[in-house]
């Protein structure tokens, strides 16, 4: 039977606005041969590059080291060559590391870093966020999955590749970041100014929440680390011992991982009458990977996605419905089923290139489509707004419209006032609802909402969101397990 093995890796996104850089690894064992071919033939003798192209190169590199009108470091015009071949991929799940970012890639899947938080990839030539990890400043000052970062502390993103653009985002603990972001359906620019954090590490999380009297299992997976298999089985242990009737997987914000982990969740909770995943050659040969679990559990099992679900969460989401026969719950998730091997170079830079395809357990592709869920629930849509930034001495006052007055209006309705209309039409209902709001924060009451009513607005919101009342994708997965377990 196969397994995963290693850390050859099957990675979501270029790179991430961690430490270093993140995005979703796995291995494949029948991978790896041909991983451990590739770091031969890139660290091999010279004598192998007589090729008339790799000499051309070579040519063109000692043109510019010796006739440049500045001087050059042979290092960085080989880099660019590589670049430049990875480019030619049009694949933004290809990329090149130096040694630096590529430790930092590997430290964050497996210690704790400081940073923002957020996955990101390139789409077409910017970078565009693929999801905020949970509970982090990114996930806290509003990022959403697709927003694309136009500019880093005011200055344009244009021309620069993911690693360029990560190494302006990251830095210590404490300091401040700001970008502006480009967000789908918004006509204005949003400005954000995140404080860097520690990103904690421990990607489990559980408890039991009682519906109607019956205990019910939740466990939420924030990424899929070197260590998230164990965390999940000893949650799973303690959940069962504890008596749960019923369990929900969380995955939406999870932006994937090292698959190993995903194979050993799969061992506890996919039945091995199908593949928990199949991989698939250029040349269209599948090879599939099987569970080692005889029978399903005792007890009905749901899992969550959204849009920031993405890689490695949507392999474990595939076989839990199409393997397991779970339902899924919340929205369609990223769409990125592309496997990529990462090679070690002999001077500790690495390459992660596509290889290879993933398929769902029933041999769906899903790469750029998603996986839809058996039930679709959409949040409120406070849960979908931008936080509203005001230049110094401007306010939101009545008769006024945009996007900004329609944001501030959600999130009335998510502070329990209610505005009317959510249209962005600052309307006399919308000034009774700002007015009752200041009165409860002990606010000024204007009528009018300058920085300091948005600033309250928006942490009204975020705890809007945190409860568990609010979640409609949560609750719906609790009424289904509920349903089930009559």
């Amino acid at each position: 039977m196969e397994k995963f093995s290693g850390k050859v890796v099957a990675l979501l996104m270029a790179i991430s606005l961690l430490v270093g850089a993140g995005g979703s690894y796995a291995v494949l064992s029948f991978v790896q041969h041909r991983g451990e071919a590739a770091t031969a033939a890139a660290t091999a003798n010279s004598a192998v590059s007589s090729d008339k192209d790799t000499a051309k190169i070579k040519a063109i590199h000692d043109l510019i080291e010796k006739q440049y009108f500045r001087k050059v470091g042979s290092s960085q015009l080989y880099d660019g060559a590589i670049n430049g071949m990875i480019e030619a991929l049009n694949d933004p799940f290809s990329s090149y590391m130096n040694a630096k970012t590529a430790s930092d890639f590997t430290q964050s899947l497996s210690s704790s870093f400081q940073g923002i938080g957020a996955e990101v990839q390139m789409v077409g030539k910017q970078v565009t966020i693929v999801s905020p990890i949970k509970g982090s400043p990114a996930e806290k000052a509003g990022l959403k999955p697709k927003d694309q970062i136009m500019t880093i502390n005011g200055k344009s993103t244009e021309g620069l590749d993911i690693n360029e653009a990560v190494n302006k985002i990251r830095g210590k603990k404490g300091t401040v970041v700001k970008i502006g972001i480009k967000r789908p359906g918004v006509n204005d620019e949003l400005n954000f100014a995140i404080k860097r954090d520690n990103i904690p590490i421990r990607t489990v999380d559980s408890k039991i929440i009682k519906h109607n009297g019956q205990p019910i299992g939740y466990i939420a997976i924030t990424q899929f680390n070197e260590n998230t298999d164990q965390e999940f089985s000893k949650a799973l242990s303690k959940l069962e011992g504890d008596g749960m009737k019923g369990l929900i997987i969380d995955v939406r914000g999870n932006p994937g991982g090292y698959l190993q982990a995903v194979e050993k969740i799969g061992n506890l909770l996919v039945p091995s009458n199908k593949p928990i995943v199949q991989i698939e050659d250029r040349a269209g040969k599948k090879q599939p990977f099987y569970s080692n679990l005889k029978k399903k559990k005792n007890y009905p099992v749901t899992a969550l996605i959204d849009g920031g679900s993405a890689s490695a969460s949507e392999i474990l989401a595939g076989a839990l419905h199409e393997a397991a026969g779970y339902p899924l719950i919340g929205v369609k998730s990223f769409g990125k089923g592309t496997v990529q091997q990462g090679i070690e170079l002999s001077d500790k830079s690495e390459l992660k290139l596509t290889t290879d395809k993933w398929l769902t357990p029933d041999g769906h592709w899903i790469h750029k489509k998603g996986i839809k869920p058996t039930i679709e629930v959409k949040q409120p849509d406070y849960f979908y707004v931008a936080p509203i930034t005001l230049k110094k001495g401007k306010t939101l006052k009545a008769d006024e419209t945009s996007a900004a007055v329609a944001d501030a209006q959600k999130m009335l309705q998510a502070a329990g006032n209610n505005p009317g209309r959510t249209d962005g039409y600052f309307s006399t209902q919308t000034v009774q609802a700002v007015k009752a709001f200041q009165k409860a924060q002990k606010l000024p009451v204007t009528s009018v909402i300058n920085q300091k009513t948005a600033d309250a607005l928006q942490q009204a919101t975020l705890t809007a969101i945190k409860n568990q009342k609010n979640d409609r994708q949560l609750n719906a997965a609790l009424q289904e397990i509920a349903n089930e377990i009559k």
